[in-house]
């Protein structure tokens, strides 16, 4: 059996923002100790960081927004009243995680190719961004 507790998908959304349930979850295991070392290299940047880009925050300011709260509502009513946003921003946000890497991104292609060989998944044609990627290599789809 895995040693590995996985974050919530990418996928998710709260507040109308996709990815923080996950990025949270990410903090919360981290400050627990209990983060798999996988994810530690990661942590505050790739899709984090833009998640943070979008909303204006630095990744030190989330974990002690996270560290403060003891429930998901408590940092989305934080989220709510810190960052605003119009819903556009957020659409933007979402249709860049859902679409990255782009068809048209060599780099990002050679590396996506790369991780799902190291995973064992070159063979899933389905996976064509690094959001199918995550939830495949997560055993979520």
């Amino acid at each position: 059996m895995s040693d590995i507790i996985y974050p919530r998908s990418p996928r998710e959304v709260m507040d109308g923002w996709m990815h923080l349930p996950r990025y949270i979850d990410k903090i919360r295991l981290y400050l627990a100790g209990r983060l798999h070392p996988d994810y530690l290299p990661n942590l505050g940047k790739g899709f984090d960081a833009l998640w943070l880009k979008y909303a204006g925050l630095t990744h030190e300011q989330m974990v002690e927004v996270v560290r403060n709260s003891i429930i998901d509502g408590q940092v989305c009513d934080w989220v709510r009243q810190n960052v605003k946003v119009p819903p556009e921003v957020k659409a933007a946000h979402r249709e860049e995680m859902l679409s990255y890497p782009r068809p048209d991104d060599a780099e990002g292609q050679a590396r996506l190719r790369w991780r799902k060989e190291q995973s064992g998944l070159a063979h899933r044609d389905d996976i064509r961004t690094f959001v199918d990627y995550i939830d495949a290599d997560e055993k979520r789809i």
